[in-house]
């Protein structure tokens, strides 16, 4: 054990010195004094947040700083931690379980240890900065749903036929928009789990839930999935996203409508063949649906007044190692956690273990995207610098309604989505107002060019739903499944769900809206 941990200390310190080498030998003649010069405190205002709820500030860099000086293949240890994940499920399964935790510190080190030796100061602020402002408030968001939806148990026989099925996705879908994609998603994903334990045929279902209940139907609301909030702290109205119900209506009853269709044909194939399990559970004596542990409604709550809490209150910030934390996030923070203790220690745990509830799912989701967040700082430093970065080949691509649907909504797949709407919230304000302050930008973008903004709001969410590390719910409803018994798509065999499913509904949403 310690000669492997050795071998992988040895494997990553080399790495990380030729990776360092090359980038301080690619970029830190310019770079580096570009990047000194604009990395002081006084430069930086609100600007994003991290996935799912971490609605705290990043910051501006002011078409500067390291996103102008960072070449592309900066991001390859990004790529890997992808590779990583998407690989070894598939072709190392026992190691990926016992390792992954090592796997994603070896990735966030590569990436780390270098980028430190080149660029000293500046990159330690922008390490601490991602997890200051996005990955402790992120993880703090989803341990709190996690943990209050995982005391809420529903009770009652639920044989999982494709009515009940689909019931379940279209509640879910209605209240992900209120209650956010992760807290709906952690609802819900263990009764769809129960009612369909006996089903031959269940993946398809887990599927088309995250499709819908982890990503398309947080589309109405800033409450909804963390763009959306962005956008709303920027300066779009509360009830502005309801411009976006049309979309949201005809992807939703698309995917409704087909998961349906498929539902019924493997049913009655699963039926024809004989499936004595699940003849048994529906002639089991019916007893009807009860919620026990419904106290927790009031910390979930909570939860989301917490979050809206810290949209609209101003309190200031502290700088805690030269970053500018504010304080409502910190407060919001504080009141998460509350709400998550006050669950556990209202709820009786015998509770939590007749609703299937563990550690592992949240601990999965910690460990791994502890180190996406480290190594998506390249990503998005250059997303940032627009037209100044290695990116921006992509930004100047960006013109018409529809490339600003698919552009935003294919980087949502694989990077943070909320910092990818702002990007291109404020390339399509540099278009039409540049020069305009923000807030009366953000109007003037909504009264004369509200299309603009419908495909970033769009796209942000809707393509979140196409990979596993797209949306924070994704991976969450994925390892819960796992844990339960259902066996899951790899990385790649979920996007080729998602592409043969959803890329089409995409276009004709393009078609039609934009």
């Amino acid at each position: 054990m310690k000669i492997r941990f050795i071998i992988v200390l040895f494997l990553v310190s080399s790495l990380g010195l030729i990776y360092g080498q090359s980038i301080a030998s690619a970029s830190a003649p310019a770079g580096h004094e570009a990047a000194s010069s604009t990395v002081s405190s006084a430069e930086h205002g609100q600007e994003g947040h991290g996935k799912e709820g971490t609605h705290g500030e990043a910051q501006k860099h002011d078409g500067t700083g390291l996103g102008k000086v960072l070449p592309i293949w900066s991001a390859l240890p990004f790529i890997g931690i992808l590779l990583s994940i998407a690989l070894f499920p598939l072709f190392a399964p026992e190691f990926w379980h016992h390792h992954f935790p090592k796997v994603s510190v070896a990735w966030a080190l590569i990436f780390a240890v270098p980028f430190l030796f080149a660029y000293g100061g500046d990159a330690l602020y922008e390490i601490l900065h991602i997890y200051f402002i996005d990955y402790f408030p992120f993880i703090i968001l989803l341990w709190a749903l996690f943990t209050v939806a995982g005391g809420i148990l529903i009770r009652g026989t639920m044989a999982g036929t494709p009515v009940v099925n689909t019931g379940f996705l279209l509640v879910g879908t209605i209240l992900a928009s209120w209650m956010g994609t992760t807290g709906a998603a952690m609802l819900l994903i263990r009764p769809v789990i129960r009612s369909t334990k006996n089903r031959q045929y269940k993946v398809h279902t887990i599927i088309f839930f995250i499709f819908l209940v982890a990503n398309i139907g947080g589309s109405l609301t800033p409450l909804g999935d963390p763009p959306l909030f962005l956008g709303f702290i920027h300066g779009v109205p509360f009830f502005w996203t309801f411009n976006i119900l049309p979309h949201m209506l005809f992807v939703s009853l698309l995917v409704l409508t087909l998961y349906f269709i498929i539902d019924t044909i493997l049913f009655k194939r699963e039926m024809k063949k004989g499936n004595s399990s699940f003849e048994a559970q529906l002639k089991e004596e019916k007893q009807p649906l009860s919620l026990v542990g419904s106290y927790n409604f009031i910390f979930l709550a909570g939860v989301v007044g917490g979050v809206l809490m810290s949209g609209m209150v101003k309190l200031g910030s502290v700088n805690i190692l030269g970053v500018h934390v504010e304080i409502q996030n910190m407060l919001r923070d504080g009141i998460l956690i509350c709400m998550g203790i006050l669950s556990m220690k209202f709820t009786p745990w015998k509770l939590r273990e007749e609703n299937g509830f563990t550690w592992f799912p949240i601990m999965e989701v910690a460990y791994l995207f502890a180190g996406i967040f480290m190594t998506i700082v390249p990503a998005l430093a250059m997303l940032r610098a627009g037209s100044e970065g290695a990116l921006a080949f992509i930004i100047n691509a960006v013109k018409e309604p529809y490339h600003y649907f698919w552009i935003t909504g294919i980087l949502s797949s694989f990077l943070d989505n909320a910092p990818t709407y702002l990007s291109f919230l404020n390339t399509a304000l540099g278009n039409f107002y540049a020069g305009m302050p923000e807030l009366q930008a953000v109007h003037a973008l909504i009264a004369d060019n509200a299309i603009y903004l419908k495909a970033i709001s769009a796209g942000a969410v809707f393509f979140g739903a196409n990979t596993y590390i797209g949306n924070a719910p994704n991976f969450m409803v994925k390892s819960i499944a796992e844990e339960n018994g259902v066996n899951m798509p790899s990385f790649l065999g979920y996007m080729f769900y998602s592409a043969i499913i959803l890329f089409p509904l995409f276009v004709l949403v393009t078609l039609l809206f934009f």
